[in-house]
């Protein structure tokens, strides 16, 4: 599998090649994801990480993974 990761201070968003582009990810984060040239969802910026949350649990393909750094348990 393929790959887009993007690291930020509080998390690293990653989008699968199993997205198959169907824009839920945008509407509900647009700070954070846009489709790109080839359809495709990107990450593009640092946005709410609950935002970036709810845009994983709604991927229908789960192609959107969040995992937060560097919080203290």
């Amino acid at each position: 599998l393929e790959f887009r990761r993007v690291l930020f201070r509080s998390a690293k968003i990653t989008v699968s090649d199993a997205c198959i582009g169907c824009g839920a990810c945008t509407g509900i984060a647009p700070d954070i994801f846009e489709i790109n040239d080839e359809g495709l969802a990107h990450v593009v910026g640092e946005g709410d990480i609950d935002s970036a949350k709810e845009a994983a649990e709604c991927c229908p393909v789960e192609a959107i993974s969040v995992e937060e750094i560097g919080r203290a348990s």
